[in-house]
C-alpha cells in the first residue's frame, strides 16, 4: 500500500533526527498541521508548507493531540505565523496552551530553565479566540475532506487521535506507541508503548487502541516517528507489551530500588523482543535508540504505581 501523496511527514528535529514527526494534510489548496513539535521547530514547518506550494495563508487548522512539549512545544509561536489557522484542543490541555504558565513551569522543574531553552525553544500562549476546545467526536473540516477527533486517554487524559477516512488513517500522537525506522527489519516495524509520565493508565490505553482499530485502519502515523502499517499486528504487540509492562509495575513495586528494577526489566522485554523481531542493530545499539523511552517508561510505571496506592 503507497502513503497518501496529500500527507506529508515533517521532520521536528527535536532530539536527532528521525526521532519526533509533524504531519502536514494538503485538499484542494487548504492545510492542516497535526502536532507541531517545539519551538525551535517552527522553520521546519513553514519550509514543509512551502514545499507543498503554499502559503502560510492556506493554513486552516493546527490539530495538537496533547499538550506534551515534543508535540505541541512550538504551537503558540507557529500560530504568530498562520493568520487563519485555528489550534484545536483536547478540553483538557486547551487551558494549557491559553496559558503555557504551568507547563512551562513544570517542564522547568522537571529539566531545568537551561535544557527547555537548548531542546524546546520559546513556549508561546496561543490567543483563547483562536482555540477551538474538540469534545469526543468532533469534526474538522478541511476544503470537504472531514477528519474525526476521538479521546484516547492512556498515555496522557487529555489526548486524542485525528482519524483521516480518505486515506483510512490515524494520526496517533503516542497512542499507538512509537515506531522507530532504525529498528525497522524484514518483519516490518518494531512498536512498543510508551508510558511516560505522569498519566500512564495500562487499561485505558488498551481500550484507546481498540477503539482505533474498531475503524479498520490501513495505516497509523505516529510521532515517534512517521508511518506504520500491518496494523492489527503492531496493534497486537502493543497489547501484549501493555500487560507486561503492568505486571514489570506491579513486580518491581515495593522495592528499594524500584527505579533501577524497572529500568532492568524494561530494558530486558525491549531487547528480548527487538531481537526476535529481527532487527539489524546489536544488543548495545538497540539500548542506545531507546534509552530515552524506557527512562520515561519506568517513571510513568512508577507514577500509575503510586496514583494506584493513593
Amino acid at each position: 500500500m503507497t502513503a497518501d501523496p496529500s500527507i506529508h511527514t515533517i521532520d521536528t528535529g527535536f532530539q536527532r533526527e528521525r526521532f519526533d514527526a509533524a504531519y502536514l494534510i494538503v485538499e484542494n489548496g487548504r492545510a492542516a498541521f497535526v502536532d507541531c513539535g517545539t519551538g525551535l521547530a517552527v522553520p521546519r514547518m513553514l519550509q514543509a508548507l512551502a514545499d507543498t506550494g503554499l502559503g502560510v495563508e492556506a493554513v486552516d487548522w493546527l490539530l495538537l493531540t496533547h499538550v506534551h512539549l515534543d508535540h505541541a512545544g512550538g504551537a503558540g509561536l507557529l500560530m504568530q505565523h498562520l493568520p487563519n489557522a485555528r489550534a484545536v484542543l483536547h478540553p483538557r490541555g486547551a487551558p494549557h496552551m491559553i496559558d503555557p504558565t504551568r507547563l512551562i513551569a513544570g517542564a522547568t522543574q522537571v529539566y531545568g530553565a537551561e535544557e527547555i531553552a537548548r531542546s524546546y525553544g520559546r513556549i508561546e500562549a496561543i490567543p483563547a479566540a483562536r482555540v477551538v476546545v474538540a469534545e469526543d467526536g468532533h469534526r474538522i473540516d478541511l476544503a470537504g475532506r472531514e477528519l474525526l477527533l476521538l479521546h484516547t486517554p492512556g498515555h496522557a487524559l487529555h489526548h486524542y487521535c485525528v482519524w483521516d477516512a480518505r486515506s483510512r488513517s490515524w494520526f496517533t500522537g503516542d497512542t499507538f506507541g512509537i515506531s522507530y525506522r532504525e529498528l525497522d527489519s524484514a518483519q516490518g516495524a518494531f512498536i512498543f508503548p510508551t508510558s511516560s509520565p505522569v498519566q500512564f493508565d495500562p487499561e485505558a490505553m488498551k481500550a484507546s487502541i481498540q477503539r482505533l482499530m474498531a475503524y479498520g485502519p490501513q495505516a497509523m502515523y505516529v510521532t515517534h516517528f512517521d508511518r506504520v502499517e500491518q496494523v492489527p499486528k503492531l496493534a497486537a504487540d502493543l497489547l501484549e507489551q501493555i500487560d507486561a509492562m503492568a505486571t514489570i509495575g506491579r513486580q518491581c513495586d515495593g522495592r528499594a530500588d524500584r527505579h533501577r528494577c524497572l529500568l532492568a526489566a524494561l530494558r530486558a522485554l525491549y531487547l528480548e523482543r527487538a531481537q526476535a523481531h529481527g532487527c539489524g542493530l546489536d544488543e548495545e545499539a538497540v539500548a542506545a535508540v531507546l534509552a530515552m523511552d524506557i527512562e520515561l517508561n519506568a517513571q510513568g510505571l512508577a507514577c500509575w504505581l503510586d496514583r494506584a496506592r493513593r
